[in-house]
C-alpha cells in the first residue's frame, strides 16, 4: 500500500503539479473500493442528504448523520485522506460550536479534517477550528448551504464583482489556515486565477481544468441516476444498468425456480434423516435421536448448522 495520504501530502501534490483526485464516499464497501482504486482525498459529504437520503437539498443532514457516515468511511478507507463536511448550521451559529462539532467529526467519525462552506465571513470560525489542531478544507462559489440566498443552485462569479469577492473569501480563508479549497460552479477562469493566486491546492467541481484537483460524487460518475444531467459531471460508468440488468435476472430466475440451484445450497456431511418433533417422546424414538434414512430415501441436512 502507497503511504497514507495527509493534508502535507495534498500540498505537495499543488507544489510538484501533480492533480489530486478525490470522490465522494458514504460507507464503507464504497470507501474500500475507490481507496483502493487510488482516490486520494475521499469526501463524506453532506451531498448524502440528496444521493443517499432522497431529499431535493442538503440541508435536512444532521451532525449525526455525519459522524455516523464519516466513521463507515474511515473504517473502509487505508490510504486516502479523509474529509467530513460540517453539515447546515453545525459551524454557522458560533465559533465555539462550530469546534465541538468539528471534534465530533474527528473524534466520533475518525475524519482527518473536515469541510465548510464560506467565504471571509468565517475566517474567525475556521481559526478557531485550526486552534484545535483540526485541520480545515474550505468551499467557495456554488455552495449548497445557501441555495436558498443564491435562488437555486446558479454558477457563480461570473461578473466582476462577484468574481472579485470570491477571490477575497479565498485569500482569507488562506490567511486563516485552511488547507485547501473547493471550488463549485465557477468559470474556469476565476478557477484559475484563484489557483494561481493561492500556496494551498484547489480542488474543482463544475470549475474547469486549472484547478490543482478534481471532485466529484462518486454516485454520478459511476452514472447511478440517468435523470441527473450537469454539465459539469462525465459517467465513467453506466451502473444503473448494470445493476438493473443484474437484479432483474436474479428476480427471473427466483420466479423461474431457477436459483438457487444446488451449486448455490448447503449439503449435509453425513447423511441424516428428521422427524417430526412429535415422534419424540412416544416411544417410537429415544429423547435426541434421529431415525437412520431409509434405503433409497433422499437425505436432508443442516442449513446454516440448523437442520431443515
Amino acid at each position: 500500500m502507497k503511504d497514507k495520504v495527509t493534508i502535507h501530502s495534498l500540498k505537495r501534490f499543488k507544489q510538484i503539479g501533480q492533480k489530486i483526485c478525490m470522490v465522494t464516499a458514504y460507507d464503507a464497501t464504497f470507501a474500500h473500493i475507490l481507496d483502493q482504486s487510488g482516490a486520494d482525498v475521499l469526501l463524506v459529504g453532506d451531498s448524502l442528504g440528496m444521493v443517499i437520503q432522497g431529499h431535493d437539498s442538503t440541508l435536512p443532514v444532521t451532525m449525526d448523520q455525519m459522524v455516523y457516515h464519516s466513521a463507515a468511511v474511515t473504517r473502509g478507507a487505508k490510504r486516502a485522506h479523509v474529509v467530513g463536511d460540517m453539515p447546515f448550521l453545525s459551524y454557522q451559529v458560533s465559533a465555539h460550536e462550530a469546534v465541538r462539532n468539528a471534534g465530533r467529526l474527528v473524534t466520533e467519525g475518525g475524519v482527518g479534517s473536515v469541510k465548510l462552506e464560506g467565504g471571509a465571513e468565517f475566517a474567525d470560525t475556521v481559526r478557531a477550528i485550526v486552534r484545535a489542531s483540526i485541520p480545515v478544507m474550505g468551499h467557495l462559489g456554488l455552495t449548497p448551504q445557501s441555495v436558498h440566498k443564491m435562488g437555486g443552485y446558479v454558477v457563480q462569479g461570473r461578473d466582476e464583482e462577484q468574481a472579485r469577492k470570491i477571490l477575497d473569501d479565498a485569500l482569507a480563508l488562506e490567511a486563516a489556515g485552511a488547507y485547501a479549497l473547493v471550488l463549485e460552479g465557477v468559470p474556469l477562469e476565476l478557477a484559475r486565477t484563484i489557483t494561481q493566486s493561492l500556496s494551498i491546492p484547489t480542488i474543482g467541481i463544475g470549475a474547469g481544468r486549472y484547478c490543482d484537483g478534481q471532485v466529484l460524487v462518486c454516485y454520478d460518475l459511476l452514472g447511478m441516476n440517468p435523470d441527473f444531467k450537469p454539465k459539469f459531471v462525465k459517467r465513467y460508468a453506466n451502473l444503473h444498468g448494470s445493476i438493473t440488468e443484474a437484479t432483474g435476472a436474479f428476480f427471473t430466475e427466483v420466479r423461474q425456480g431457477a436459483f438457487p440451484d444446488e451449486d448455490h445450497s448447503f449439503k449435509a456431511t453425513k447423511s441424516i434423516r428428521l422427524v417430526a418433533p412429535a415422534a419424540v417422546g412416544t416411544g417410537l424414538l429415544p429423547e435426541g435421536e434421529v431415525a437412520a434414512p431409509a434405503e433409497g430415501e433422499e437425505k436432508v441436512g443442516p442449513v446454516y448448522g440448523i437442520p431443515v
